[in-house]
């Protein structure tokens, strides 16, 4: 009886060891940027989004990003007016999203401050279009507070974006997105 007890109560003392730092953690005011400039683009091609939502589970490892397509914004109107919708049809396709799961989570220690980095794997819906996406960043773990930040190419043909050939030259067949959102603990 002794040997249940104790073996139980190990178990328990286990269990409530491992979900200690098993949280969620959420923002609605994550930034993601992209630039699809090249050599030969008479201006900046790159859009931001101040308004990206993200979710994270620590204890899964699985993390949500949500944003609406007319949250990106341009340096100039014309710009913005033309990739809403010529290219991203945002009317046609107001959302994108990345549902994926962090796949190095035993290698993040989310009780312990620090930077960790972090590969994600899952699938990205964009333009209507659904792409298995690979990225590797950082996870920054500072008291209640997580940072992720990413950077990796997106092919706008994997989306089926596409790009009249007057401007072909002027606009890069892959976007730099760069990803940073700080979460508070849900």
């Amino acid at each position: 009886m002794k040997k249940i007890l104790v073996v139980t109560g190990l178990m328990l003392i286990a269990a409530c060891g491992t979900s200690v730092y098993a949280q969620k953690y959420m923002t609605r005011t994550g930034k993601i940027s992209f630039d699809a400039s090249t050599p030969t683009s008479p201006e900046k091609i790159d859009g931001k989004n101040n308004e990206v939502a993200c979710l994270l589970d620590t204890k899964t490892g699985d993390v949500v990003f949500q944003l609406q397509v007319k949250g990106f914004k341009f340096e100039k109107q014309l710009m913005e007016e033309h990739f809403n919708e010529k290219y991203m049809e945002s009317d046609r396709f107001p959302k994108s999203t990345f549902n994926a799961k962090i796949t190095n989570l035993s290698e993040i220690n989310f009780g312990k401050d620090g930077t960790y980095n972090a590969t994600v794997a899952g699938k990205m819906n964009m333009h209507g279009q659904d792409k298995e996406i690979t990225a590797t960043g950082t996870i920054t773990v500072a008291g209640n507070k997580i940072k992720i930040s990413a950077k990796f190419k997106a092919k706008l043909d994997d989306f089926k974006i596409v790009v009249p050939n007057l401007v072909a030259d002027k606009v890069a067949k892959e976007a730099l997105v760069t990803v940073d959102a700080e979460l508070n603990q849900k």
